[in-house]
């Protein structure tokens, strides 16, 4: 994609709409409905990288009933032509259809490959990339297994939903202490597995979320790690343009300029 004088491609990360209940969630999907409204005024294309809601999951004629402001919102600008991106992530990696189908978003379950002017993005949600974190490893592939997921498909929406959130607010799953902790630049697994796969191909940018935390990592002469923080407690997003990426923190009253 060649982004046209005064167009930019916006990117977003874990907002966990919903957590730590409905309620508590509301002002923070305001202010994102907020953003998407100050973005939709110049964005060349729009980067949702997964964790947008804290529990999705979707039944063959049933899908959660909450966030339907956001869900109209996306729908708006994909209407009006800016092409959306969804990256989806640990906690609402049960897509199967109706973001394409409905709001004509296409869904990546896997890190993908952009060009934005001549400059080569590498992005995704993040979780289960690099060295470590096998316990999660192992769990994702029990989520992502199809016979698991039938299992799931039988519980009745209420029940299952409920269960879910419970659990994804007992495990801190949404931002625990742990998770905000910068590891150091040596230590933190995102940015080793950046520079491994430098080894196969190069990439200008890597961008990605999952750690909640806004980073800016050099990983080479001419190659960038970048996290895009969250919308729980940095509410930051990244931003490209013809000046190169930057990462910015929203402040209300803020305009795309």
């Amino acid at each position: 994609m060649q982004i046209p004088e005064g167009k930019k491609v916006y990117f977003s990360s874990d907002n966990h709409l919903g957590a730590p209940t409905q309620e508590l969630s509301k002002p923070r999907e305001k202010k994102f409905l907020r953003w998407l409204d100050m973005v939709k005024e110049d964005a060349a294309a729009i980067f949702l990288l997964g964790d947008l809601f804290d529990f999705w999951f979707e039944y063959k004629t049933v899908v959660p009933k909450n966030h339907v402001r956001v869900m109209g919102k996306l729908a708006e600008i994909a209407d009006s032509g800016i092409p959306i991106y969804f990256f989806v992530g640990n906690h609402d990696l049960w897509m199967f259809g109706y973001f394409e189908e409905e709001l004509g978003i296409p869904v990546y379950h896997k890190p993908q490959v952009f060009e934005f002017n001549g400059k080569t993005f590498f992005i995704g949600h993040g979780d289960g990339l690099g060295p470590g974190d096998k316990g999660y490893k192992r769990m994702k592939k029990v989520f992502t297994n199809p016979f698991f997921q039938w299992c799931f498909r039988w519980l009745h929406p209420d029940v299952g939903t409920r269960i879910a959130r419970y659990m994804s607010v007992k495990n801190k799953l949404i931002s625990g202490e742990e998770d905000a902790k910068f590891l150091g630049e040596e230590n933190e697994w995102l940015a080793q597995y950046a520079k491994k796969k430098l080894e196969e191909a190069h990439y200008d940018y890597f961008i990605f979320g999952h750690r909640h935390l806004p980073m800016q990592i050099p990983i080479g002469e001419k190659s960038t790690y970048y996290n895009l923080g969250d919308w729980i407690v940095h509410y930051t997003y990244g931003v490209f343009d013809t000046n190169g990426f930057q990462l910015r923190t929203f402040e209300d009253g803020e305009n795309a300029n």
